[in-house]
């Protein structure tokens, strides 16, 4: 596993959760595409715009990566990966809230660092701490079987 890819995701992760808008932006590519749900992003100063519209109804956040993997071709300066994310928010005058998921992420070689070029969100699970919400959004792959 590449030591950039592990320094990029620390970056992004530290600014989610410091609200440092010029960091976390500085990671993604230029032309970069950020999918969560229904919502697309295109750009990097769109991706940014958006996301500090979403911070304006936080009081906090902790962001934080479970495990994953990523893949790179270092000659063509591009890659894909997978990481699993844990997020804890607080909104004003609300219960604190829980999400788990994982981003599908394309990296690529940018001024000689390595950005996300492509991040989809998949929720796993979005609701109270205590887990008591719904499970949501998982794709078992084609050899697992789900029984009950």
């Amino acid at each position: 596993m590449s030591e950039e890819i592990r320094t990029l995701l620390a970056r992004y992760s530290d600014g989610v959760c410091r609200f440092d808008a010029k960091q976390w932006a500085s990671t993604w590519a230029e032309h970069a595409v950020w999918e969560m749900g229904p919502m697309t992003k295109t750009g990097r100063d769109q991706i940014s715009t958006a996301w500090q519209g979403m911070l304006t109804r936080l009081d906090g956040v902790i962001h934080a990566y479970l495990n994953g993997r990523a893949d790179l071709d270092e000659e063509a300066g591009t890659g894909t990966g997978r990481w699993y994310v844990i997020e804890h928010f607080k909104r004003p005058d609300e219960d604190p809230m829980t999400m788990y998921g994982y981003y599908d992420d394309e990296y690529c070689l940018e001024e000689g660092e390595w950005k996300f070029a492509r991040r989809a969100l998949n929720r796993i699970y979005y609701g109270p701490p205590d887990m008591s919400g719904p499970f949501t959004g998982f794709e078992f792959g084609p050899n697992v079987t789900i029984s009950g």
